[in-house]
């Protein structure tokens, strides 16, 4: 193992200890063989396969989530994380608005992604999650996945966590795009 493998393993296992799910989902990824990564990466959530669903269910349920009690919302939603989490990878240190600077995402699409709600909001994530892997930006999913996971929530805490989140979002995002510039 090189020294990179070595520290992205170490990573991979200090995320897992939290037992957050998001930080189990990136550790399963991360270490699933490539068949199950790419049925991960090649999921649509609005139209689970059998061979992605099995993929699926699996990195859930290693994830300590019970999808078997969920709505097909819930389960979309999820379908979206897992989706993104193969497709573009995970980088828990770095903040999602310095990351979409550092992929160059244009200013418009972020304010779609900040103003979307329900469908649109669920059509605009893959093709920013396509953007991000082509330019090899790895996203926080602790940050994106609270997101996506409470946008179209109809309590008012998720609401709130929601718009809480896209406001950090916005602010990270406009503070790194001052600072680039600056330079």
């Amino acid at each position: 193992m090189s020294p990179s493998d070595i520290a992205a393993a170490t990573e991979s296992l200090k995320e897992s200890a939290t037992g957050h799910p998001i930080g189990l989902l990136a550790g399963f990824i991360d270490r699933a063989d490539s068949g199950t990564r790419a049925a991960l990466a090649r999921i649509n959530p609005e139209a689970l396969q059998a061979h992605q669903l099995s993929a699926f269910s699996r990195a859930l349920i290693y994830a300590g989530l019970s999808p078997e009690k969920w709505q097909p919302t819930t389960m979309r939603r999820w379908a979206l994380v897992v989706h993104g989490m193969a497709l573009a990878g995970h980088d828990p240190k770095g903040r999602l608005g310095q990351q979409l600077v550092n992929a160059q995402v244009a200013e418009s699409r972020v304010t779609k992604l900040l103003v979307s709600r329900d469908d649109a909001f669920i059509q605009i994530v893959p093709r920013l999650l396509r953007l991000l892997a082509s330019k090899q930006v790895k996203p926080n999913w602790y940050e994106l996945s609270e997101l996506i996971l409470n946008n179209d929530a109809t309590d008012s805490a998720a609401q709130q966590k929601a718009e809480g989140r896209r406001l950090r979002l916005a602010g990270d995002y406009y503070s790194a795009l001052a600072r680039v510039a600056k330079a």
